[in-house]
């Protein structure tokens, strides 16, 4: 399995097997939707190990595992929004600006956004609301919230990328900028749980 190292693998059939022991097919379903999309977007391909697979997967699997779909929805939109964002920004004609200070940053700075990977991460975000109402009880409104927190979640992910995580830690071009609290992992894992935490919020709210 090309997407996936040999730790990789059996995190994702853990983070699987949590998925369809709390939420069936349908919650298998989303889980695939993210990482499917997420791996044929990641230029090379790449190799997930199981910390990233749980970074992005583990608040779902637990989510699952609970029953909470609006909550294990909002942290697969946030890990999608996050990825689409990402992957889909490398190819933005204009350079990306640090989410705090709008400052120009280089190309795969952390907390660096650029007009076209939001537009991305968005839409990453509007996929795993349809599909959530597709595939989840059909309720428009829950498909709203998933949008949203995946949006959300998004946002978390840069602000934290340059602040806590450090802008320019891997930059040799940039001094480095205050010590890096959290690695890409850690930072993935918060924006997981800001997904989850701002869909249960709103589903509380508007269902």
């Amino acid at each position: 399995m090309t997407w996936l190292t040999r730790g990789g693998a059996v995190a994702a059939l853990a983070v699987g097997g949590a998925t369809v022991w709390g939420t069936g097919w349908r919650g298998l379903g989303l889980l695939l939707a993210f990482f499917v999309s997420g791996s044929l977007l990641t230029r090379g391909g790449g190799q997930r190990t199981a910390a990233q697979v749980f970074a992005n997967g583990g608040v779902a699997a637990v989510a699952a595992l609970a029953g909470w779909w609006p909550v294990f929805a909002g942290a697969l939109a946030a890990a999608t929004a996050d990825t689409w964002a990402t992957e889909i920004g490398v190819f933005s004609p204009t350079p990306p600006r640090l989410i705090t200070s709008w400052v120009p940053v280089p190309r795969g700075a952390s907390g660096g956004i650029t007009p076209l990977g939001t537009a991305g991460g968005v839409l990453g975000a509007a996929v795993m609301g349809g599909l959530t109402w597709v595939l989840g009880p059909h309720y428009l409104r829950l498909a709203g919230v998933v949008t949203f927190a995946g949006a959300a979640g998004m946002f978390v992910d840069s602000v934290l990328g340059a602040t806590i995580q450090g802008a320019f830690r891997d930059e040799p071009v940039q001094p480095r900028r205050g010590y890096a609290w959290l690695d890409n992992d850690g930072v993935n894992l918060a924006t997981t749980l800001a997904g989850a935490g701002i869909a249960a919020a709103g589903w509380r709210l508007f269902g």
